[in-house]
């Protein structure tokens, strides 16, 4: 062992003793791979996070309602889209709406034609998992 002073510390430098034939026993060879180019993919990927929401921005107008319901919603995905009127019980009245939609900004509307009865309802409009559920009154 040799001993090498410098300004804060003692390095300390193991020599091994050489004998013969034994010059590159204790030396250890390594053989990497050659270095290839990455390769650089411009594939853009959608993930769906679970906490985006798959309907948004629900809004009925106008609101009392007197001749038709007018509908605005939103869906981030492509779902089936059901749309119902319920009383203030919880009983489904009619169901106005049960189709497929694909993404995108939507807009609905649905004469009422004397169907309802005046006084206050929900309208339930359920996207896969998700419902809004927003009042309205009929005059």
């Amino acid at each position: 062992m040799s001993y090498q002073r410098t300004d804060t510390s003692i390095l300390r430098y193991l020599k091994p003793k050489a004998t013969k034939g034994s010059a590159f026993k204790n030396s250890l060879h390594l053989v990497l791979p050659p270095i290839r180019p990455a390769v650089i993919s411009t594939t853009k990927v959608s993930v769906a996070k679970p906490d985006d929401k798959l309907l948004s921005n629900v809004s009925v107008y106008p609101n009392p309602v007197t001749d038709q319901i007018n509908l605005k919603y939103e869906i981030s995905r492509s779902s089936n889209v059901t749309i119902k009127v319920v009383d203030v019980l919880g009983n489904e009245i009619i169901t106005l709406y049960n189709q497929r939609v694909e993404p995108g900004e939507k807009n609905f509307t649905y004469p009422l034609n004397s169907k309802l009865a005046r006084g206050f309802y929900f309208l339930r409009v359920v996207a896969g998992t998700e419902s809004v559920i927003k009042r309205i009154s009929v005059l």
